[in-house]
């Protein structure tokens, strides 16, 4: 088979500084700029850095930042690499720099607030990130990780036939493009909000084969880390999800071990977070931190 045609992920540079926050960039250790932008509370109580899905950007955590500011929770967002304004978009990152990432600005928001709780906030294909971030070694500097609507639709869940097909397609013609459209999915009931992402211009509409090949290469290393992981979880799931079936969220819900809860909206679709009736999430969101906040500081 022809290197040409095998899967093509993104040239990454060595490292040659140390990762720093900007005002509206995360600039990372090999110099890649990745657009940020933080929902500043004055006093904040606590901080959630939050990593959007595929295909989305920045921009998919606002409506709930904007509700968490106002409670005194400060929200960090930057586009993930291949997505939104970051270098290189459309083209699949790997996993594995997509972990880095997160935890390096995971430890740059504690070294910027020392003394406040953080919580790495996954939506989506973000949930896979967050969830193999927390598995991995050393202990993720997180006092817990939220999980929306978590990726986890890997190699293990896929009919054989779809595996085959994508195989094939990601190893012959990975350069080729997929659009989604007549799937019949209803991704939210929230229909104003996605006329709202059809219209932009920063969610990516047309999705290389190749890059659909690494997402489920990452949603099955986050289904495969859930009982590695070693901080505190929520995970939140829409009965009503179209995107992500529900028995790999049952099957990862087992595996985590305590403490976790896990909260099922009967009327919840995938975009959980951005749904019509998504104000209770995030208070749901809202009032577990502050549970975990109070017990730590009972304990010490």
């Amino acid at each position: 088979m022809s290197a040409a045609c095998a899967p093509r992920l993104q040239t990454i540079g060595p490292p040659h500084d140390e990762p720093r926050l900007e005002a509206t960039h995360y600039v990372t250790r090999d110099g890649a700029r990745l657009p940020l932008k933080v929902h500043a509370a004055p006093s904040p109580a606590v901080i959630i850095v939050a990593l959007h899905g595929f295909n989305d950007y920045r921009t998919a955590s606002d409506k709930a930042a904007e509700w968490w500011v106002a409670r005194g929770i400060t929200t960090y967002a930057y586009d993930q690499r291949g997505f939104g304004g970051a270098p290189q978009r459309g083209i699949w990152p790997g996993a594995d720099i997509l972990v880095q990432d997160a935890r390096e600005i995971i430890a740059l928001v504690r070294a910027t607030h020392p003394d406040t709780p953080v919580y790495l906030l996954g939506t989506s294909m973000g949930g896979a990130v967050a969830m193999a971030a927390a598995a991995a070694e050393p202990r993720l500097d997180v006092n817990g990780i939220i999980l929306g609507a978590p990726a986890v639709w890997g190699w293990s869940s896929l009919n054989p036939v779809y595996r085959g097909v994508l195989w094939l397609a990601a190893h012959t013609v990975p350069a080729n493009k997929m659009t989604g459209q007549g799937l019949g999915v209803m991704a939210s009931d929230n229909i104003v909000m996605l006329r709202e992402l059809g219209r932009d211009p920063m969610v990516i509409k047309d999705t290389r084969t190749d890059a659909v090949y690494g997402l489920v290469e990452l949603m099955e290393r986050g289904y495969r880390s859930a009982g590695q992981v070693k901080v505190p979880v929520l995970l939140l799931y829409g009965e009503r999800d179209e995107v992500i079936p529900k028995k790999p969220v049952t099957e990862i819900a087992a595996a985590f071990p305590e403490p976790k809860r896990v909260i099922i909206y009967p009327n919840g679709y995938h975009m959980i977070l951005r749904d019509l009736q998504a104000e209770t999430v995030w208070r749901d969101v809202a009032e577990w931190m502050s549970v975990r906040t109070a017990a730590a500081q009972l304990a010490d």
